[in-house]
């Protein structure tokens, strides 16, 4: 089904009659009535009823249309986006990343590269956490990835960004908040948070605290789930510095581990454009010129 006749269907949904329709649309009427019927036949449920006073939407037609319709607003929309940008750039990066505060410098960077080359736009792609799969195909030009997570994949180049310590959340009234660092010895007879997609790097700080600490523990199936449990007292947990939405919801504390999740930028190697390399050194720079940041 093609956009054509997504609107036989809805400007005779619309008018109620074959005649007007097709006048509406400056067709013919018997090629409407072919048209629907050809629909009709390809989507294998029927539209319309059809009686000498006009055409009435099924049930299961009156279901289609509001989808049709929403469709079409849709497209419309991605339409005139297109037209914006077309008129305003001349080429677009994207850059795939779970979630903002992965990359916190991101605005920064954006509002930086785009004076210094104009026509290129950059546009964030938020993704699924830690899925690679739309960079592999293509879809994003740049990703933020966790190091252990990409450095056997083919056909792409690793770029550092930062090395990524390992802080513990807690409730900002909590007694441990207001330490400047905290050690596996001060979570002693509270209860751990662990799973949830931990890194290995992290998943190893959990178990070593398991085994030598007598903590409580148990699995929290995402950070979502996690923020919330704490909110309700109901534990505490680590979780690594680039995951911070700096909102001050919660206190984020420095833990005493030699454990680093590495993280890097990573870009097709059969990319050659200057722009992408140069919006890479750029953040690189970012984060070397903020060493006491806190990922």
């Amino acid at each position: 089904m093609d956009t054509k006749q997504i609107d036989y269907i809805l400007e005779l949904a619309k008018t109620k009659n074959f005649s007007r329709a097709a006048e509406n649309l400056f067709i013919s009427q018997p090629t409407l009535t072919y048209q629907i019927k050809l629909i009709e036949g390809e989507i294998g449920f029927r539209l319309f009823d059809r009686s000498p006073r006009g055409a009435v939407l099924t049930p299961a037609g009156e279901q289609f249309c509001v989808t049709l319709r929403n469709i079409r607003r849709e497209l419309k929309l991605a339409v005139e986006q297109g037209q914006n940008y077309g008129t305003l750039y001349r080429a677009n990066l994207t850059i795939g990343l779970p979630m903002r505060s992965a990359i916190y410098f991101l605005p920064e960077a954006i509002e930086v590269f785009t004076k210094s080359h104009e026509g290129i736009s950059v546009t964030p792609h938020f993704l699924t956490l830690y899925d690679s799969s739309t960079f592999l195909k293509g879809e994003e030009d740049i990703l933020f990835a966790r190091m252990n997570d990409v450095k056997h994949i083919p056909g792409i180049r690793l770029h550092p960004l930062f090395d990524s310590r390992i802080y513990l959340i807690t409730e900002k009234g909590d007694e441990l908040a207001g330490r400047d660092i905290v050690r596996a010895e001060d979570l002693r007879g509270r209860t751990l948070m662990v799973g949830g997609g931990s890194p290995p790097e992290l998943r190893a700080v959990q178990q070593r605290i398991i085994d030598t600490i007598h903590v409580s523990y148990f699995n929290s199936n995402d950070r979502e789930t996690t923020l919330t449990n704490i909110k309700a007292h109901r534990g505490i947990c680590l979780a690594p510095g680039f995951l911070n939405d700096h909102n001050g919801e919660f206190a984020w504390t420095l833990f005493d581990c030699p454990e680093r999740i590495r993280c890097v930028l990573c870009t097709h190697s059969g990319d050659k454009r200057e722009s992408v390399s140069d919006f890479v050194r750029l953040l690189q720079g970012i984060y070397r010129e903020n060493p006491g940041f806190m990922a």
